[in-house]
């Protein structure tokens, strides 16, 4: 029998320490002979990422203990961060990016001892970093991207495609590194070789585009010794984003172009490549256009990969609109046949073991977990980091996917979960509090799987609606263009639409509405405080609170102009940096605040925040920071976790009258 309590008063077995254990997702998929590998995050492990095996026994385990951290920051955000191969006597090597020291390391997992560097360290600026390595056993070299601060300020800085040798001589001087390719492009991804060892591929670009904005694939051959030669563009424009580019095994050139409106694969063949120096760019061929999907997204990490070439011809997709499904896509037809399962999200991470396809894949009632398909039967099965219930299931919260009405009539998508437990209910007369949530990039998307932070709020009584507002990827590139000049203004209004849409429909309590988000997501949330009265409070982390400073010398090269067309070219519209920061607007803010920042961002540092509160005291409008040691752009460590996630609890209790004594009361200042 269902139990009679407000909104937001029920117990749920769901608590902010069990949200935080399972907080993250395993990433970057690889095999290394008949062995499957990936990276893997340990919240109570100082938020490092493990790498761990799966053995052709099926057993798991992480061979490299704490504190090996296997993450790169190539970019700050990274990208693949590990190679492996099978060596000639039959085990493996892995090379991999150490986090704390960004050295790449060696190792043998089987009898070789301890990893040992491969790549020096360097004490200028951000120092030698290294991202999406590929292993030359034959060469022995692993060729990768290289990001070389250059002097202490965040934008000294060059990246090219290099050559490491495996046997240590770089580890102590830095000249054994080969460079492959000059930096006359601010970014590249790391090179695909071409099956015949003769030619290698790369996507390229440079400021202020972004890589959703236009890239290009450059194309070079391959010599005995030294740098790439005959170095050209084939394909991509600077509104022609190129997501990711690979081989076919009859020599093809495979890429990812949204050139039609969505992300597409195209194929060159090799015949039209042409020799080392042919000019221009070469004809391509849509594999399978008009499906108003996409087959990529953005390429917010060095690496990603939405396809994978397989050895029979066929290749191996990831494609959907909104959620995305695992296909296998036939060139000589153009047909896909999805794989059978429950899955709703696959992660931007694939690998190809003969006739079986590996991923990661989520689902709104299970957490990302290792699947793997096999082609030959369409039989798909969890391998790897299976999920397992901590909780009775009858918990989690069951999303709507539904299509909102904005401004101009145009469509906003989001996932609405309202607030659900098995043994709970609310008075029929109640309307329940909502929180909107905004997700971060801008250039992102919020995915249809299980979230146990979501969770931790819908199973107390309190419901959650995540929009994918104008800007979002995976509804195609008009879609994601829509936040073209308009950040501030198309986010804001996308949200508030939805909230009050909620309302309007007798769905939400007009009343106690709320919204929150981090990044990009924070930056949403503070301008919708100042821009709108549409809710009650907010929760802003690790934000953006002042263009102006962001888009001088306050952000790391990656994002550095991005603001040129997520707001305007700065010499050309300055009053809009100024009239759009909410730091500029504190004197507008009368909803109560929760406002969460780590100490060691470098994406959106601490000052701003502190120049924010600096505007905000005295002003009467209650509010709480929370700054956390050791923490960066976005929070990895359990115990941040759990104290943020109550907080933010805590500001809604307080703010909508609920009464909650199994959390720590959030004191606010004034």
């Amino acid at each position: 029998m269902l139990s009679m309590g407000a909104y937001g008063t029920w117990p749920s077995p769901i608590d902010a320490a069990l949200a935080a254990s399972h907080d993250g997702r395993p990433e970057y998929v690889g095999v290394v002979g008949d062995e499957v590998w990936w990276t893997e995050p340990r919240p109570a492990e100082a938020g490092r990422r493990a790498l761990v095996r799966r053995r052709a026994d099926g057993t798991e385990e992480s061979p490299l203990p704490a504190p090996w951290n296997v993450r790169s920051r190539v970019i700050e955000y990274g990208g693949v961060p590990w190679a492996g191969a099978t060596r000639p006597d039959g085990g493996p090597l892995i090379v991999f990016v150490h986090f704390p020291d960004q050295r790449l390391y060696a190792y043998e997992p089987d009898g070789g001892g301890a990893p040992r560097p491969i790549t020096p360290v360097s004490a200028t600026g951000g120092g030698l970093r290294w991202a999406d390595p590929r292993l030359l056993l034959d060469r022995g070299e692993v060729w990768c991207v290289l990001e070389e601060f250059t002097g202490e300020a965040p934008t000294d800085v060059r990246r090219v495609i290099a050559a490491v040798p495996l046997d240590g001589s770089a580890a102590e001087d830095r000249t054994a590194v080969r460079e492959l390719t000059d930096d006359r492009h601010r970014f590249v991804t790391g090179p695909r070789l071409s099956p015949d060892g003769r030619r290698a591929a790369w996507i390229a670009w440079d400021h202020p585009r972004m890589p959703w904005d236009g890239t290009v694939v450059m194309l070079g051959e391959v010599p005995e010794s030294g740098p790439f030669t005959g170095v050209r563009p084939v394909v991509g424009d600077t509104d022609e984003s190129v997501a990711q580019v690979d081989w076919a095994p009859d020599g093809s050139l495979l890429f990812v172009s949204d050139i039609g409106g969505w992300w597409e694969i195209q194929r060159i063949r090799p015949e039209t490549l042409g020799p080392a120096g042919a000019p221009g760019v070469v004809p391509s061929t849509g594999l399978c256009p008009g499906r108003g999907e996409e087959f990529g997204g953005p390429l917010w990490k060095i690496g990603l990969q939405w396809f994978h070439p397989m050895e029979n011809g066929l290749i191996a997709v990831i494609h959907g609109k909104g959620s995305t499904a695992l296909g296998v896509l036939d060139p000589a037809t153009g047909e896909v046949v999805d794989a059978a399962g429950p899955w709703t999200e696959w992660a931007a991470t694939l690998a190809v073991q003969g006739d079986r396809v590996i991923g990661v894949a989520a689902s709104p009632r299970s957490a990302y977990e290792i699947v793997e398909l096999d082609t030959g039967t369409g039989h798909a099965r969890v391998i790897g980091a299976a999920h397992r219930d901590p909780v009775d299931p009858a918990y989690y919260p069951e999303p709507r996917i539904r299509t909102f009405s904005g401004p101009d009539n145009r469509e906003i998508h989001a996932h609405i979960y309202p607030p659900h437990s098995p043994d709970h209910s609310a008075p029929h007369e109640e309307l329940a509090p909502y929180v909107v949530w905004a997700h971060g990039g801008p250039t992102g998307h919020a995915p249809l799987v299980l979230d146990l932070e979501i969770a931790y709020f819908t199973s107390r009584g309190i419901g959650v609606a995540e929009v994918n507002y104008g800007g979002s990827t995976g509804y195609g590139r008009a879609y994601r263009d829509r936040l073209r000049e308009q950040w501030g203004v198309v986010d804001v209004e996308d949200c508030a639409a939805v909230a009050s849409a909620l309302a309007a429909e007798g769905t939400a309590d007009p009343s106690r509405l709320a919204v929150r988000g981090g990044s990009a997501g924070g930056w949403t949330t503070a301008a919708s405080l100042t821009s709108t009265d549409v809710y009650a409070c907010g929760t802003i982390s690790y934000p953006i609170l002042d263009l102006l400073g962001w888009a001088t010398d306050e952000t790391h090269d990656f994002e550095s102009q991005y603001l040129e067309s997520l707001v305007g070219p700065l010499a050309e519209v300055p009053g809009r940096y100024r009239d759009r920061s909410p730091l500029y607007h504190a004197d507008r803010v009368s909803a109560p605040f929760l406002l969460l920042q780590g100490l060691d961002d470098v994406i959106c540092p601490p000052a701003q925040c502190e120049r924010f509160l600096d505007r905000m005291a005295g002003r009467g409008v209650p509010h709480a920071y929370l700054a956390f040691e050791g923490e960066g752009h976005g929070f990895r460590r359990a115990d941040t976790m759990v104290r943020a996630l109550e907080a933010e609890l805590s500001l809604y209790a307080q703010t909508f009258g609920i009464d909650r004594t199994d959390i720590p009361r959030l004191e606010f200042r004034g």
